[in-house]
């Protein structure tokens, strides 16, 4: 076999391989979306919404409270806490989604280290705003 043919044939076969690895790490990223958008996308960004840290200042509307997800922990008690702060005993906001509602939500540990947003009525519980999470349809992503 000639020079230039090996040298053709090595040529598409490296290009092959790129396009397939383009391909796959395109393919992985929409995944990865799909999984975190699950939960929604807002199209509007935060509009609407106030910044977690003011949301006690609309406690009894039906609201839409915004910030970054810094932990996902679910309690023994099967109850999961989505936190804003990094010491959710003085955060001034929190969100819950009781045991029972839990299996309606896909793998929320993907909300970590993501802007949200999350709507619902905004009601106190020992003495911080708080949003109890019902529906996977109250959480979107911030864009």
């Amino acid at each position: 076999m000639p020079r230039r043919q090996i040298a053709v044939i090595a040529l598409v076969a490296v290009s092959a391989a790129t396009l397939g690895a383009l391909v796959a790490y395109r393919y992985g990223l929409k995944q990865s979306e799909r999984r975190i958008s699950g939960f929604g996308a807002s199209p509007a960004g935060t509009g609407g919404c106030v910044d977690f840290r003011q949301a006690s200042r609309h406690t009894g509307e039906n609201g839409c409270v915004s910030g970054r997800v810094l932990r996902v922990f679910t309690s023994r008690s099967g109850n999961t806490f989505l936190d804003f702060c990094q010491d959710y005993r003085q955060c001034p906001f929190s969100t819950v989604i009781f045991g029972p509602d839990r299996p309606r939500f896909g793998n929320l540990g993907a909300l970590e280290g993501h802007e949200i947003e999350i709507v619902g009525q905004i009601v106190t519980y020992g003495g911080r705003a708080e949003i109890v999470i019902h529906d996977p349809k109250q959480i979107r992503l911030a864009h």
